[in-house]
């Protein structure tokens, strides 16, 4: 056996899923066999709502306003992830309008929010760790983009989501979206005053509350489905299509925002930065802010491609992190 067989054989021996994929499938596995509906579900919905809460609570007894306001320094590097996660994602969006006559309309709306939602946090620190890029405007990026994407993902969903079927977006979508989301984070940020309140918010227990979240929003949004029989218009060559179009995405994504800082004359570690935190889309804030703004059409159609750009993205960027840091042993070793 060769090292590199080896290798690979050690890695799918020691392989264990994250805890975010395992919730996931359970999510719809349970949701596909024993759908929530009636007064149960109701109840659901609270259980959901309340998670949701405490998610944004923790999220802001973690981040420190002092550091975020330190790295904001960095401007050009955040305007430019802001403008690829706001503006490029959103009007890759509409030039997908002429898919609606295939996917139908519920299933591009899904589509066309998943362009919408904020960056991701954790995975793009992650990986540009792993790259050896800028960690720092990483972090500061990544969680304004989470942050602004409170207010604009709504706005942007107001503007090109609102005539959707079984959409009601209007003003009361804000008042939902400030009570059960912005409401939360604030308070997390006062309650960071409060001794022990940031160690908690940030231990390895409640970092999994995210997760959790997602899993409950992804088995309530599933079973509404089941229950209304949407997922018969999905089929599995509609499944296999999406996979294969988010695969094109992320690529697309990456090069274009690799071009773009190389042209801007940013330096190896804040391209770094810039194509990790603006090629991808983040599920722990996006379903969130579907059940608040969708609770009352097809959620779980309209979350199904986000849930699987969001496994396609993490696979991808994984995959060019490590070979981002290959290279740069490789170019050390070679100047040695």
């Amino acid at each position: 056996m060769t090292t590199a067989l080896r290798s690979a054989y050690h890695r799918i021996l020691n392989y264990r899923p994250d805890l975010l994929i395992v919730l996931i499938a359970a999510g719809v596995v349970l949701a596909l066999l024993f759908p929530v509906s009636g007064h149960a579900a109701q109840v659901a919905g609270w259980v959901t709502k309340a998670a949701v809460a405490l998610l944004f609570f923790l999220y802001g007894a973690r981040l420190s306003p002092r550091e975020a306001l330190q790295g904001l320094a960095h401007w050009r590097l955040h305007l430019l992830i802001f403008a690829f996660t706001f503006l490029v994602f959103p009007l890759l969006g509409l030039a997908l309008m002429p898919l609606k006559a295939i996917t139908g309309e519920g299933l591009y709306l899904g589509i066309l929010f998943t362009t919408l939602v904020p960056s991701t946090v954790q995975s793009s620190v992650a990986f540009t760790s792993i790259a050896r890029g800028n960690v720092a405007a990483s972090i500061v990026a990544a969680s304004a983009s989470s942050l602004l994407g409170v207010v604009l993902t709504p706005l942007l969903v107001l503007a090109l989501m609102s005539t959707g079927e079984g959409l009601h977006i209007d003003g009361h979508t804000f008042i939902d979206i400030g009570l059960q989301l912005l409401l939360p984070f604030a308070l997390g940020q006062v309650a960071r005053a409060v001794p022990g309140v940031v160690a908690f918010a940030s231990s390895p227990v409640t970092k999994n509350v995210d997760k959790i979240s997602i899993g409950l929003v992804v088995y309530v949004s599933f079973s509404e489905g089941v229950v209304e029989g949407v997922w018969h218009q999905v089929s599995w060559v509609m499944l296999f299509a999406l996979i294969l179009g988010s695969i094109a995405v992320v690529y697309a994504m990456l090069w274009l925002t690799s071009f773009t800082a190389t042209k801007l004359g940013f330096g190896y570690r804040d391209r770094v930065a810039i194509q990790f935190a603006g090629t991808k889309k983040s599920l722990a804030a996006g379903l969130p802010m579907a059940a608040v703004m969708f609770g009352g059409g097809n959620l779980g159609l309209l979350i199904l491609p986000l849930m699987i750009f969001h496994q396609v993205q993490l696979v991808i960027c994984s995959m060019r992190a490590s070979k981002y840091a290959h290279d740069l042993d490789e170019n050390k070793n070679h100047a040695e």
